[in-house]
């Protein structure tokens, strides 16, 4: 008798596209057990679009749906900031204050800040062209780290509680977090925002080694190590995302 074989069901596409107007949107698909229904997101860091699927939902239908959002994906993503490169010319933030980079082969150190010509603040990047994203990336991150070890210490100190570890990361949904060993980690582009939003920063991870939560009580110890926390949330809501258009 011959043996039957069942015929596999094909993988089930990664990402759905969708046109409009002239536009083409790939839009990736993410199954979550539990989720009753299809969800639309767009990352105003990355511009990633994302749609979330019940488990039992078809494809069919997850496809119907992204393509009867086409003309909310495109608003969408038109406020998406405008990608900048870390290339010679272009201007990144650091510590709240436009550099130019520029580019110097023969310079000794891979990157340092310098005043130009009328006092224009630059970021002189060494080595070959090729090398530029990369050194300038690392130049940031570790001032990024040199900060907030400054600022972590001195919360902890006002405290009473060490960290047990600090980790600097590229983070998309948040700037920092505590983990409940009492690892903080912070996004490195803090560095590129004004000195007291990483200093707030600092200040909420270091509040969470007490009060793993957002309690009443957590707040209140957040304001007395940070004073300025409002005004830095308040940046942080109307200019956070631009951060992520850079590098």
């Amino acid at each position: 008798m011959p043996l039957l074989y069942r015929r596999a069901s094909p993988p089930e596409p990664a990402t759905i596209e969708v046109r409009h107007e002239g536009s083409t949107f790939q839009v990736a698909l993410r199954r979550r057990p539990g989720v009753r229904r299809l969800t639309l997101r767009v990352s105003s860091a990355t511009g990633q679009i994302l749609l979330t699927v019940p488990e039992h939902a078809t494809f069919a239908s997850a496809k119907i749906f992204a393509e009867a959002h086409g003309g909310w994906l495109a608003a969408r993503i038109a406020r998406v900031p405008e990608r900048v490169g870390f290339v010679p010319g272009s201007n990144v933030p650091i510590r709240g204050v436009p550099h130019r980079i520029a580019h110097r082969p023969g310079l000794r150190v891979s990157a340092q800040q310098e005043a130009g010509e009328g006092g224009e603040p630059l970021l002189l990047v060494s080595g070959g062209s090729e090398a530029v994203p990369g050194r300038v990336r690392r130049f940031l991150t570790g001032e990024a780290g040199k900060d907030l070890r400054v600022a972590v210490a001195q919360h902890t100190a006002a405290l009473g509680i060490p960290a047990r570890r600090i980790a600097i990361r590229d983070t998309k949904s948040r700037w920092g977090s505590c983990s409940s060993t009492g690892t903080l980690s912070f996004s490195w582009r803090l560095i590129m925002a004004p000195p007291f939003v990483l200093d707030y920063l600092a200040a909420h991870e270091v509040a969470h080694l007490k009060e793993l939560n957002h309690s009443h009580r957590f707040w209140t110890l957040l304001r007395e190590l940070c004073p300025a926390t409002n005004e830095a949330e308040a940046w942080l809501k109307r200019h956070g995302a631009e951060l992520h258009r850079y590098g």
